[in-house]
C-alpha cells in the first residue's frame, strides 16, 4: 500500500472531494484511522495537552514531536503524515531548517506545519526551496494563547479577516502546500479556499474548506469539559471507536460535517 502525496491531495481539491484528517499521536490510534478511511494524520503539539496533561501546547518541545510521530509512521501506510513544528522550534529559517529536518528524517512526517501568517514568509520560502512541504495555520493559534488569552474566534471584524485573507495568500505565494484555518468565520473559510490553489482545511472554519480537521480525542468525546462549537462526538450511539472514526470520515466525505450550527 502506497502512502498518499501532496500531489493527490491537491488532486482532491481539484475534483472537489473532501479530505479527512484527524489528530494522532501513536501507533495503535494510527492503524485505527487508517482502517476508517482518514486521508490525513496530524501529529499535533496538541498532545501537550491531551497527552500530557499540561495546560497548552506551549511546553510540547521537538523530542515529543519526533517520538509521536515516529509511533503514528509506524503505526500507518497509506495516511499522509504532518508533524507541528512546536513552539519557538522556528524563529529564524535556519532553526526552522533544522528542526523540520529533523521531524521528516528522525520522525517520518511528510509535512510540517507552522503556525503564523505573513511573518513566516521567508522561512516558508526557505522550507520549501529545501524540499520541505509546508502547511501553513491562520486564525486561531493555539501557541499564541498566553498573548490571545483565551481561545476565541478570529477574523469576526472585516480588518483582521482582510488580514487572513492577505495572509494566507502570501504564505501560498512563499511556497505553503497547504492550510489550516482554525476558528474563523465560515464566510472567510470559503473565500480563502476559493482563493488558493491549494488545499485548505477547516477546524471551525466552516463547510466550504477542502476538508475538515478535529481533536481526535474532542471527536471521541475523551476530552473533558466545554467542547469547541465546531466539534461533534462521534462515538455516540457506535459501537466502537473504529465506527465511530468511520463516521467521521463519511459525514466530511458526504459534506454532512461540519453543519452551520457548528459553524461561526
Amino acid at each position: 500500500m502506497k502512502r498518499l502525496t501532496l500531489s493527490q491531495l491537491k488532486q482532491l481539491k481539484q475534483q472537489g472531494e473532501k479530505i479527512a484528517m484527524l489528530t494522532a499521536y501513536d501507533a495503535s490510534f494510527a492503524i485505527l484511522l487508517e482502517l476508517a478511511g482518514v486521508d490525513v494524520l496530524l501529529v499535533g503539539d496538541s498532545l501537550g495537552m491531551v497527552i500530557q496533561g499540561q495546560e497548552s501546547t506551549v511546553t510540547t518541545n521537538i523530542e515529543d514531536m519526533i517520538y509521536h510521530c515516529k509511533n503514528v509512521v509506524r503505526g500507518s501506510q497509506r495516511s499522509f503524515i504532518i508533524a507541528d513544528m512546536p513552539f519557538m522550534t522556528y524563529a529564524s529559517p535556519p532553526q526552522a531548517l533544522h528542526n523540520a529536518g529533523r521531524l521528516m528524517r528522525e520522525g517520518g512526517a511528510n509535512m510540517v506545519k507552522l503556525e503564523g501568517g505573513a511573518f513566516l514568509k521567508e522561512t516558508t520560502y526557505q522550507l520549501s526551496l529545501y524540499g520541505v512541504p509546508v502547511c501553513a495555520h491562520l486564525g486561531l493559534l493555539p501557541q499564541s494563547i498566553y498573548q490571545l488569552g483565551s481561545y476565541q474566534v478570529q477574523g469576526k471584524d472585516q480588518i483582521s479577516a482582510d488580514r487572513i485573507y492577505e495572509d494566507a495568500v502570501t504564505l501560498e505565494q512563499a511556497g505553503a502546500d497547504m492550510l489550516i484555518l482554525e476558528c474563523v468565520p465560515a464566510a472567510l473559510g470559503k473565500k480563502i479556499t476559493q482563493a488558493l490553489k491549494i488545499p485548505v482545511i477547516s477546524c471551525g472554519a466552516g463547510p466550504e474548506c477542502d476538508g475538515q480537521v478535529l481533536v481526535l480525542y474532542d471527536m471521541l468525546g475523551i476530552t473533558q469539559g466545554k467542547a469547541p462549537r465546531f466539534n461533534h462526538n462521534f462515538l455516540t450511539d457506535k459501537d466502537s471507536v473504529l465506527d465511530g472514526v468511520k463516521s467521521y470520515v463519511h459525514a466530511v466525505k458526504n459534506k454532512q460535517f461540519p453543519s452551520l450550527a457548528q459553524s461561526y
